[in-house]
């Protein structure tokens, strides 16, 4: 269980804009209010009005008047001439003025916004409309889209705040006074013989450098399991950090049996904060190309959420959600002809040559050693009370969240429906309509289901690639299940196509639902090698959605499925689990006030101790009997 664990809240406040080279611009500062609490008001400097004299008034002043005399007839001419030009006139400017103004309040002024680079332009479609939308007079019609815009960028900035609070700011300048795991020490507090099934394990963690000199600070990513490999069972720990190198793990036991206990230094707390302020410094960790097509052949050019370039760009926005997505534009080929995309990764680090020597594969998820042994548990007529409730949508999710025993996840705080059988699981899904919104983690939901309802056919839809849309009906029963990834970023070296690509706000829109309607949302992986305000910005887009699907449809079944753990041999800059986490709490945080289901398969991984992002097929099993649970 990793040790930056904390109840989220959700609050507001400014946000930090950022443009396309990875340069940051904050926003003003507040003013700080006063000792007492209470804002000062700027008093207002005016002089009192004083009425001026009344003047005294001049004689007139005589002066030659000419009188010419033209026909009646052409002074009515002359008149309605003269009219008819003032009324041409007026209904021109009219409508030159509402041009501008609707183009400057949704589009923004980019020759304003721009910033000029050496070499090049670089425009960042969100800062530019963010700054158009607030600092713009717009009409009633778009005051309300300027609040919400506002209240976003507010929350997005205070979320971001509050993580940079839970990660560690430390520098280095010897590999030697970094944490260590093998120095480090691991001790039972209240050790007994044995235990009972109910009782909590509590194991203090004090962790040392390479020379054997105790740490003063916290911020290790840790990550800890109590398992029993025999018996298939194993659950994580909540790690507390006191911030001056000592950790206490607590543990429940709930099963009876011998169990061990695994402590992983994941990355110590140098490497968390080189790779926290890594993260931050641009999007260039990952190239992406679009393939335009210009008749028979195929163009290639860059793509990217930044890029700096004089040639044009095609830009391809969303200006309800500020998303924003450009490619260079290939020469006589219109931006419409844009029809598959890739990426691959980019010889591009933001850490320093003493920083990426923290992160070579022999450093990465190190077992703290402890010698207390394997924990023996007995059932001493105790038992961990089972929840009675069924899971249901909008119940709260603690953490841990539950246990694996014999391979099949309990929730601690509700029980799971067991459907073993093909016929059971149908039953379930019986009259159905399913929406699988987001990443492979949920598309291999479709293969599972698919394999264990004989009923349930994939239907083609001559979609392109291995990315394509994947529809699933049982025509018998009357069930519909689809998958589609979600909008950019979407990281793959095959390509894809972008001719139905739309981000899953734009998509939960045209879900009409109703009570056999359910929707399940995974986002996390693609979005890893980006600044963290990208994928902020797509969740709260993401609950906006969701928010309106429920007001039209409040009994529509919304679930919202955490990422997986990975690899600890993936690329911890680009796609290590500490970018996961950071995101995974803000996700419970996001949405924690709205009535959905939440799946929380990092604390699934970590019970089931998979490093995968792709698990295999018991857990994802379970993830479906979870999400069954929830609908059915």
């Amino acid at each position: 269980m990793d040790h930056f664990e904390r109840e989220s809240e959700k609050h507001k406040t400014g946000h930090p804009r950022y443009s396309r080279d990875g340069r940051e611009y904050p926003s003003p500062p507040a003013t700080p209010p006063p000792p007492n609490g209470k804002r000062r008001r700027t008093p207002t400097l005016l002089q009192p009005h004083t009425p001026a004299p009344p003047a005294t008034p001049s004689p007139p002043q005589r002066s030659p008047i000419q009188v010419v005399v033209m026909p009646s007839s052409v002074t009515a001419s002359v008149c309605r001439a003269f009219l008819a030009v003032v009324l041409v006139s007026l209904t021109l400017l009219s409508y030159i003025m509402h041009r501008t103004e609707i183009k400057s309040t949704v589009f923004g002024n980019h020759k304003e916004s721009s910033t000029k680079q050496p070499g090049g332009t670089d425009k960042d479609f969100g800062h530019t409309f963010t700054v158009n939308r607030i600092s713009r007079g717009d009409k009633s019609a778009l005051s309300m889209a300027r609040v919400q815009q506002r209240g976003k960028e507010q929350e997005i900035g205070e979320i971001l705040k509050r993580l940079d609070q839970w990660m560690p700011n430390v520098t280095f300048r010897d590999l030697d006074t970094i944490t260590s795991a093998k120095n480090s020490k691991a001790t039972l507090l209240s050790h007994e013989g044995s235990y009972c099934v109910g009782d909590h394990l509590v194991v203090r963690l004090d962790v040392y450098d390479h020379l054997g000199k105790r740490k003063a600070y916290g911020g290790d990513f840790l990550r800890a399991r109590v398992y029993s490999s025999g018996l298939q069972a194993g659950t994580s720990g909540r790690i507390e950090d006191y911030q001056n190198g000592t950790y206490l793990v607590n543990f429940t036991l709930f099963w009876e049996g011998d169990i061990s206990v695994s402590l992983l230094l994941i990355h110590p707390s140098e490497g968390v904060s080189a790779l926290w302020a890594a993260r931050k410094k641009g999007y260039e960790k990952i190239a992406f190309t679009g393939r335009f097509l210009n008749g028979t052949s195929a163009v290639l050019t860059p793509c990217g959420f930044h890029i700096t370039t004089e040639e044009e760009l095609c830009e391809y926005l969303d200006e309800r959600d500020q998303e924003a997505f450009y490619c260079v534009k290939p020469k006589h080929v219109p931006c419409e002809a844009f029809v598959h995309l890739k990426s691959d990764n980019k010889p591009v680090s933001y850490l320093t040559a003493l920083e990426s020597r923290l992160f070579h594969r022999s450093n990465i998820g190190v077992e703290i050693p402890q010698t207390f042994g394997d924990i023996r548990v007995l059932s001493c007529n105790g038992h961990v009370a089972a929840p009675r409730e069924r899971c249901a949508i909008g119940m709260s999710s603690p953490t841990p969240s539950g246990f694996v025993w014999q391979s099949r996840w309990y929730p601690v705080f509700c029980t799971l429906l067991r459907l073993d059988t093909s016929d059971q699981m149908a039953a379930c899904l019986e009259r159905k309509l399913v929406y699988l919104m987001g990443d492979s983690t949920v598309r291999q939901w479709v293969g599972y289901l698919t394999k264990r309802v004989s009923t349930l056919k994939l239907f083609d839809t001559h979609g392109f690639g291995k990315l394509q849309n994947l529809y699933a009906v049982d025509t018998e029963r009357n069930i519909q299940i689809q998958w589609k990834k979600h909008g950019h970023p979407i990281i793959t070296v095959l390509d894809y196509s972008v001719k139905d690509h739309r981000y899953i706000p734009r998509d939960l829109d045209q879900v009409a639902g109703d009570r056999d309607t359910a929707v399940v949302i995974s986002l996390g992986q693609h979005f890893r090698p980006f600044p963290m305000e990208l994928f902020l910005r797509r969740a709260l887009n993401v609950r906006a959605a969701v928010q309106r699907l429920l007001l039209r449809s409040p009994c529509t079944k919304v679930v919202i499925k955490a990422e997986n753990i990975r690899e600890l041999s993936a690329d911890p800059e680009r796609f290590g689990d500490l970018h996961g986490y950071a995101q995974y709490l803000a996700l419970r945080a996001i949405f924690q006030d709205l009535r959905v289901g939440f799946i929380d398969a990092w604390d699934m991984s970590i019970a089931y101790g998979v490093n995968a992002v792709h698990p295999q097929e018991e857990v994802v099993e379970n993830q479906i009997h979870m999400f069954l649970t929830y609908i059915c």
